[in-house]
């Protein structure tokens, strides 16, 4: 390590930890001695330069590695070695040799310029958005397939972003990017709030669910009309306002005045009322996925579609999540989700 104030580096670090230690202290060492090793870093470039002259063992082909005129080149060594406190290069009158300095700063400078170099373009790469931290948050419909396809996706395109991920109700996700813990959010019919942008990733086909006993359960598809006189069963409206308002009015455009029956358990996976033959519920072609083997999905005739959205700041949000943003939409048009 070059000497720090007249004294070598290690001793005045260990002179230093002495002194705390008698004072039953934990400390950093004063602000000077950190600032004397701070500034003896503060230009690489000389750095550069010196370890080009030590391997090139010549000022002027040096120079023209560099791109930089000699006399430049010769004064930048000379400052580094009125910063360093030590002589780098023996000089004669046409030759150098370097001195024990030198050859320890050839040995080390290459791996710190080299570090330098990575730390410098990893750091512009959370600029890029090339990597980052995100965090995704979903409600408990998009995890049967929506959410893992596209977050394996976004994983495999985006390596340098750190994905975390959550399942939560729709408030906690509106609260959460509001407040700024939560940067995505998946969610079928997406609420309109102010401060947040929805994005469709997905029109998602619905379906009726029910006993495969059930007497709709042989059609192909099934109309609202066939099911009016089943008690429908869907989540509290607090729960995501704006599907629990797609449903009803789907419903009345079809002049059929559903039967609600709330949701006891916010995620069923068992679909309780459902086996026992108490309701029926709509539900998106991917939660058939995992149904349990008494029941089954039948598509609503004609089609509906509601959307599956990723809703983001509309400010105020890293360059990851615009990454992520645009990328999400290439990859559902490539899954065929829109």
């Amino acid at each position: 390590m070059p000497p720090t104030l007249g004294l070598p580096g290690d001793d005045v670090k260990d002179r230093f930890a002495l002194s705390s230690a008698q004072l039953g202290i934990t400390a950093a060492p004063p602000a000077c001695l950190r600032a004397a090793s701070i500034r003896a870093v503060t230009d690489l470039r000389r750095l550069q330069y010196f370890v080009a002259v030590a391997q090139e063992r010549n000022f002027t082909r040096a120079a023209e590695r560099l791109h930089v005129a000699q006399p430049a080149l010769s004064r930048q060594v000379r400052l580094l070695e009125q910063e360093l406190g030590v002589e780098l290069l023996h000089r004669t009158t046409h030759e150098f040799e370097l001195t024990e300095a030198g050859q320890f700063l050839l040995e080390r400078g290459p791996a710190l310029l080299s570090a330098a170099d990575e730390l410098w373009r990893t750091a512009a790469t959370y600029g890029t958005g090339e990597r980052g931290q995100v965090v995704v948050a979903y409600g408990a419909s998009a995890s049967y397939e929506t959410a893992p396809r596209l977050l394996h996706a976004l994983a495999e395109t985006h390596p340098g972003i750190a994905i975390t991920t959550a399942i939560k109700s729709v408030g906690e996700i509106v609260a959460g990017m509001i407040d700024g813990s939560i940067d995505l959010g998946l969610v079928r019919c997406p609420p309109h709030e102010v401060g947040l942008e929805a994005r469709t990733i997905r029109r998602e086909r619905q379906g009726l669910v029910l006993r495969r006993d059930h007497r709709l359960a042989s059609c192909a598809a099934v109309s609202l009309v066939e099911m009016a006189n089943e008690p429908l069963l869907l989540h509290p409206r607090e729960a995501n306002p704006g599907h629990y308002d797609a449903v009803l009015e789907l419903c009345r455009e079809q002049d059929v005045e559903p039967r609600v029956r709330l949701r006891a358990l916010s995620f069923d996976l068992t679909y309780g009322p459902i086996q026992r033959a108490e309701a029926v519920a709509i539900i998106g072609e991917s939660s058939r996925l995992d149904l349990p083997e008494e029941l089954c999905w039948r598509p609503l005739a004609p089609p509906v579609v509601f959307d599956v959205s990723l809703l983001a700041r509309s400010h105020s949000r890293s360059p990851a999540v615009d990454r992520m943003l645009e990328a999400a939409t290439g990859i559902a048009d490539a899954l065929g989700w829109i």
